[in-house]
């Protein structure tokens, strides 16, 4: 392989936002934020765990819980 072509591959720290840590080598050369892990992803954990990014969770629960609310209002008429 040409040395001159390749990117630098070093050692980062990837941080997990339930708090799981580790290194890892990438070409990205700085710590890496994620937000799921193998130690917190539920394929891995066998457990059901909602990731809510943004507030998406609870927005789509909003928009059908009013929608949901009219509905047995219109009924009731």
């Amino acid at each position: 392989m040409k040395a001159s072509i390749h990117p630098e591959y070093k050692t980062v720290k990837v941080i997990c936002s339930c708090g799981e840590e580790f290194e890892t080598r990438s070409t990205l050369c700085k710590d890496l934020n994620i937000e799921v892990c193998s130690q917190c992803h539920p394929f891995y954990t066998g457990k059901q765990k909602l990731v809510d990014t943004g507030g998406r969770v609870q927005k789509f629960r909003d928009r059908y819980s009013q929608r949901s609310t009219q509905a047995s209002k219109e009924e009731k008429k």
